[in-house]
C-alpha cells in the first residue's frame, strides 16, 4: 500500500515539474534575447555575519567605553 501511494506521489510531482518547466520556457520566450538570468539565492542575500569596523569607528567606540567605565568607577 505505501509503495502505491509513493509511486502516485512521484508521478504527480513529475507531471507538476513538466508543467512548470513548460511555463518557464514560455515565459523565457517573452523576454528579449540575452535577458534570461539564472536566479542564485546565495548571491541575492549578500554577506552574513558581523561587518568590520573602520579605524575611526573603533576609536569612537574606545573613547565612549572609556567614558562609560570612568563614570562607573566614580560611583
Amino acid at each position: 500500500m505505501p509503495d502505491d501511494i509513493l509511486s502516485s506521489l512521484i508521478m504527480s510531482l513529475k507531471k507538476d515539474r513538466e508543467t512548470i518547466e513548460r511555463a518557464i520556457a514560455l515565459m523565457e520566450e517573452l523576454l528579449p534575447a540575452g535577458d534570461v538570468e539564472i536566479f542564485h539565492p546565495a548571491e541575492v542575500k549578500g554577506r552574513r555575519g558581523r561587518r568590520s569596523m573602520g579605524a575611526e569607528e573603533r576609536k569612537q567606540v574606545s573613547e565612549r567605553m572609556k567614558r562609560y567605565w570612568r563614570k562607573q568607577r566614580s560611583r
